[in-house]
């Protein structure tokens, strides 16, 4: 497992800037690709979980990421009470209730992974409550992404934002509603999945959830720029950078 996941880690990494490349050079490719990208991070994600917690906790965490995300985000569609009113578009598949693409839940966990895992090396261990902590700030870590990634996705016609919101049309309650969302996520998994145990034992292979993150963040900033949103890829440069080297520099203590 350890030998296999920078190998899938280096694939993920050439579909994710080929993807862009195509896109930026206007050449058509295989619908499919999008979404094949999104299920190779999250192999990587589940494998590198399991590997790190052991599958029954992995799972707990797959269970709690999936289940609370498409709850939330159907809910959020339905109501606009969670992230401002929005929609989909059929583009990314197949939508649950017709509501939420199946792709998205699968979305959630890919990211919410090795932002729990940043956020368990940047907390403390002996950090009073610090279960709400690694929630927090892994919440937080999460919501970074999304700075870049969701301006992109408006952009290609993925989701629509009903309302004009301040930030290239989006409303800022969709960032406290990521927020809210990952978290809730996070305390539901640490309560299921208990014991919170900060295990540091390999800081090198910790080191690869942190690459997964910059290289899914990386293809939502060159998305951005190609799509003439510079403002929301320098916005996406200033939230996502400091998650990443704090972590990089804590487990390279």
């Amino acid at each position: 497992m350890r030998k296999t996941l920078p190998i899938l880690l280096a694939i993920y990494a050439l579909l994710t800037v080929g993807l862009q490349y195509l896109s930026n050079t206007g050449q058509k490719f295989p619908f499919y690709l999008f979404p094949l990208s999104t299920l190779l991070g999250f192999l990587i994600a589940l494998l590198h979980a399991a590997t790190r917690m052991k599958w029954t906790r992995a799972l707990w965490l797959l269970a709690s990421a999936f289940v609370i995300s498409l709850t939330f985000e159907s809910v959020g569609v339905l109501t606009g009470l969670i992230y401002g009113p929005y929609h989909y578009t059929d583009r990314l598949g197949y939508l649950f209730l017709g509501l939420v693409p199946l792709i998205i839940p699968v979305a959630w966990f890919m990211m919410m992974y090795p932002a729990f895992v940043i956020a368990d090396w940047i907390v403390p261990v002996k950090a009073n409550a610090r279960s709400f902590w690694v929630a927090a700030i892994g919440a937080i870590v999460m919501t970074a992404w999304d700075v870049v990634m969701d301006p992109v996705m408006v952009k290609i016609g993925h989701w629509v934002w009903d309302a004009n919101g301040p930030y290239f049309g989006i409303p800022l309650q969709n960032f406290s509603g990521w927020w809210l969302t990952t978290f809730v996520a996070f305390i539901v998994f640490i309560w299921l999945g208990k014991p919170l145990l900060a295990d540091r034992s390999d800081p090198q292979f910790d080191k690869m959830t942190i690459i997964l993150f910059s290289i899914t963040a990386l293809g939502s900033i060159l998305g951005a720029l190609s799509g003439g949103l510079g403002g929301a890829a320098l916005a996406g440069i200033f939230a996502v950078s400091p998650w990443m080297i704090f972590g990089w520099l804590k487990m390279t203590e």
